[in-house]
């Protein structure tokens, strides 16, 4: 999506490592369920308007959903809001399982 930044998994490691960010799940209840990232919190892409005021806009934002698509859908609605310090994770949670990183359930 055009504007949207985008992290690989390596990335994200990096960041996770550094301490401050946030990283935020859109996916479905369900697909929540099945498994998820360590240390993400779960906000549905459809609730995201009613949850961005429980968001810390001074830390890194990085979205994710199963393939990138949704996340990068919330990264282009919250950059429209005016936030800048928002990523997408790129190929989302499968690339995530692909890369060898855990998922915990």
């Amino acid at each position: 999506m055009f504007g949207v930044r985008e992290i690989d998994p390596n990335q994200l490691e990096a960041l996770k490592a550094n301490g401050s960010l946030q990283l935020i799940d859109v996916r479905t209840e369900a697909e929540f369920a099945q498994a998820k990232i360590e240390g993400s919190t779960h906000i549905p892409l459809h609730m995201l308007p009613l949850k961005v005021q429980d968001l810390q806009k001074s830390e890194p934002i990085v979205f994710y959903c199963r393939s990138g698509a949704r996340s990068a859908q919330a990264c282009a609605w919250l950059m429209s809001q005016g936030v800048s310090n928002v990523y997408n994770l790129s190929g989302g949670i499968m690339n995530w399982a692909r890369s060898g990183k855990a998922l915990a359930a």
